[in-house]
C-alpha cells in the first residue's frame, strides 16, 4: 500500500519528536553536564581533566550512532515498535544508574556505553518508521520530527543549570530518566503497516515491510556508488561537528569568566536548529533526487567556517552570531538525512541504509572532543582546537559534491538497460516480419502463376 501520508502517522510523528528531543536534547545539553562533572570530579592536580572527562559525552554520542547498523538489522527482524520500547528502557536503567557513581570512571560504562545504547535503539527506529507513513511529505515531517531535538536543546541547558544548582548532578540525572520513561511510552505508537496491508490483500505482501526475509544483514546498499561516496563523505565532515557542543561552555568559561551567560549560546543553536530543520526540510521536497545533498555540502561549508570564527570572537555578541548561524546550517544537515537515504537506496533498504552511515558516523564524532580537549590541556586554550574542527566539514562538503552527478550516471544506465533489451527485441521481431514477408512473396507469385 502506499504510505498513508497522515491519520495516525501524526501520532507517530509526535512520538518520534520527543524521541529526537530526548535523545539528542540530553546529548547536545552535555556542555552544561561536562562543566558540572569537572567541578564534581576534578582536581587541581589532574592535568588531564578536560581529556578524561570529554570521553564521558563523546563516547555518549559515538555509542549512538555505532550501535546503528546493529538497531537496523534488529529494526529488520523485530519491528521498529519493540525496538525502540526495548531501547528507551535499556536507556533508562543507564542514565539512572549513572546517578549513583561516585567517580567518573564508571560513567563511561553507565551514561556512556549503556545509557547511549538504549538511545540508539530507541532512536533509529523513529527514523525509519517516517518513511512507512509519509512520502510526499516526508521531508517535512522529518523537518518537524528532527525541530523536536531542538526545543530541548533551547530548553534543557537553563532546566539543567537550574537543577544541579539547586539539586546537584545526581538527582538532576534522576531528573532526566522522566523523559526517557516518557520516551518508553511513546515507543509503544509505532504500529507497524504490514498486517494492514496483508488483511486488505489477503495475505499479499504489503509493499512497506518490516521484515525482509531476504537477508538479515544487507551489504547490498554499498554496491550503490553515491550511496558509498555519501557514506565516506558525512563521517568526514563529522570529525569537528561534536567539538563545539562539548566543549564550547568551558571555552566560554575560560574566554569571559563567570561574567555571561553561557547557557544562551546553546539556547541560540538550539532555536535556529530548529528553525532550519523547519524550513529546509520543506525546502528539500521540492529538490528532485540526489540534488538535496546539495544542501548538506552548504550546511558543513557554514558549519566549518563557522567553528574556525569561535575563537576570533572577543565579544560575547559575536559569539552569539556564530552559533546562530551554526544552529541553522545545524538544522539543515540533520533534518534531510532521511529524505537522502530513501533517494539513494529506496524504502526497502533505507533501515541499514540508514544505520551503516551513523555507525561510520560514531568513529569520528567519539574521538573529536577528547582529541579538542586534549589539545586544551596541553596548549592552556582551545583555539587551535577550534580552527582545526572546522577543517573537516570543508573536506566533506568538497567529497559530497559528487553524489548527484554520480546518481544521476547511475540512473541512466539503469534507464539503459531494459530500453537496450527492448530495442533488441524491436530489431529481432523487425527481421523475422521482414523473413516472414520475403518468403510469402515468391508463394504468392507461385500460386498466381498457377
Amino acid at each position: 500500500p502506499e504510505p498513508p501520508e497522515g491519520g495516525w502517522g501524526w501520532v507517530v510523528m509526535l512520538a518520534a519528536m520527543w524521541c529526537n528531543g530526548a535523545v539528542f536534547g540530553i546529548q547536545n545539553s552535555c556542555g552544561v553536564l561536562f562543566v558540572s562533572m569537572l567541578q564534581l570530579f576534578g582536581g587541581d592536580e589532574d592535568k588531564q581533566l578536560a581529556f578524561k572527562t570529554a570521553w564521558v559525552s563523546s563516547l555518549s554520542m559515538g555509542i549512538v550512532f555505532f550501535c546503528s547498523p546493529i538497531v537496523s538489522i534488529f529494526t529488520d527482524l523485530f519491528g521498529c515498535q519493540k525496538v525502540a520500547v526495548i531501547g528507551a528502557a535499556i536507556g533508562f536503567a543507564g542514565l539512572l544508574s549513572s546517578s549513583f557513581v561516585s567517580t567518573i570512571e564508571p560513567l563511561y560504562f553507565t551514561y556512556g556505553v549503556l545509557f547511549a545504547c538504549g538511545c540508539s535503539f530507541a532512536y533509529q527506529p523513529s527514523l525509519v518508521i517516517l518513511g512507512h507513513y509519509f512520502k510526499k511529505r516526508l521531508g517535512l515531517v522529518n523537518g518537524i520530527v528532527t525541530a523536536g531535538s531542538s526545543l530541548f536543546t533551547v530548553s534543557l541547558p537553563f532546566l539543567l543549570r537550574v537543577l544541579i544548582d539547586s539539586v546537584g548532578l545526581y538527582n538532576t540525572l534522576r531528573v532526566l530518566c522522566i523523559l526517557i520513561f516518557i520516551l518508553f511510552l511513546a515507543g509503544f505508537t509505532y504500529k507497524p503497516l504490514v498486517s494492514n496491508a496483508k488483511d486488505k490483500e489477503g495475505g499479499k505482501k504489503g509493499k512497506f515491510r518490516f521484515r525482509p526475509e531476504k537477508k538479515i544483514c544487507n551489504f547490498s546498499v554499498f554496491k550503490v556508488l553515491s550511496y558509498r561516496i555519501w557514506a565516506l563523505g558525512i563521517p568526514a565532515a563529522l570529525f569537528g561537528y561534536f567539538v563545539p557542543y562539548v566543549h564550547l561552555m568551558k571555552h566560554v568559561r575560560d574566554r569571559f569568566g563567570d561574567s555571561v551567560p553561557e547557557e544562551v549560546l546553546l539556547l541560540c543553536l538550539g532555536i535556529t536548529s530548529g528553525v532550519g530543520r523547519l524550513i529546509f526540510g520543506r525546502v528539500a521536497d521540492y529538490i528532485p533526487g540526489a540534488k538535496k545533498v546539495y544542501l548538506q555540502v552548504a550546511s558543513f561549508f557554514f558549519i566549518g567556517l563557522m567553528s574556525m570564527m569561535i575563537p576570533l570572537c572577543h565579544v560575547f555578541g559575536g559569539l552569539i552570531a556564530v552559533c546562530l548561524f551554526m544552529g541553522l546550517f545545524d538544522g539543515c544537515f540533520i533534518c534531510i538525512m532521511a529524505p537522502i537515504a530513501f533517494e539513494l537506496v529506496g524504502a526497502q533498504d533505507v533501515s541499514q541504509a540508514i544505520g551503516f552511515l551513523l555507525g561510520f558516523m560514531s568513529i569520528p564524532m567519539t574521538f573529536g572532543p577528547p582529541i579538542a580537549g586534549w589539545l586544551r590541556d596541553h596548549l592552556g586554550t582551545y583555539d587551535v582546537a577550534f580552527y582545526l574542527a572546522g577543517v573537516p566539514p570543508l573536506i566533506g562538503g568538497a567529497i559530497l559534491c559528487f553524489i548527484p552527478w554520480v546518481h544521476e550516471r547511475q540512473k541512466l544506465k539503469e534507464r539503459a538497460k531494459p530500453i537496450d533489451g527492448e530495442t533488441t527485441e524491436k530489431m529481432l521481431e523487425n527481421e523475422s516480419t521482414m523473413v516472414s514477408d520475403a518468403t510469402e512473396k515468391p508463394v504468392k507469385e507461385m500460386e498466381s502463376g498457377f
